[in-house]
């Protein structure tokens, strides 16, 4: 190695390893995010399920969040998880849960990409009686 190359690997490294970071955060962070919106959308499901069969709205927002506390969070369960519709006695309606919950962010990477925030939202739709 010449003595005018000395150093220049440091250089080279100190110039990509931002991008590096930066790919890697994005993919952890992103891939959270998709974690994060399947558990949503299937606590959606599962409250869902439990209010055609129930038709009780404070269960089924119990089910969604003890079915999405391994990955979210719910600051306020009942401004989160709308219940659209209750089930009419003896009649086949449909009974509509949506989940919307604004996502922090696993690495707090995200901020500075989208300061404004991000909502995640997940629906679930099921006939009454099951």
């Amino acid at each position: 190695m010449r003595k005018s190359d000395r150093g220049a690997e440091v250089v080279e490294f100190a110039l990509l390893a931002p991008i590096l970071m930066a790919l890697i955060l994005g993919t952890i962070e992103f891939g959270f995010a998709f974690l994060a919106q399947a558990t949503i959308a299937g606590a959606a499901r599962e409250a869902a399920r439990d209010m055609a069969i129930h038709n009780n709205p404070d269960q089924a927002r119990m089910v969604a969040v003890n079915a999405a506390v391994p990955v979210v969070v719910f600051a306020n369960p009942t401004e989160e998880i709308g219940i659209a519709a209750t089930c009419p006695t003896g009649a086949a309606g449909q009974v509509v849960v949506t989940i919307n919950h604004p996502y922090v962010g696993l690495t707090g990477w995200l901020a500075t990409v989208a300061p404004t925030g991000v909502t995640l939202g997940g629906k679930g739709v099921m006939r009454c009686g099951g």
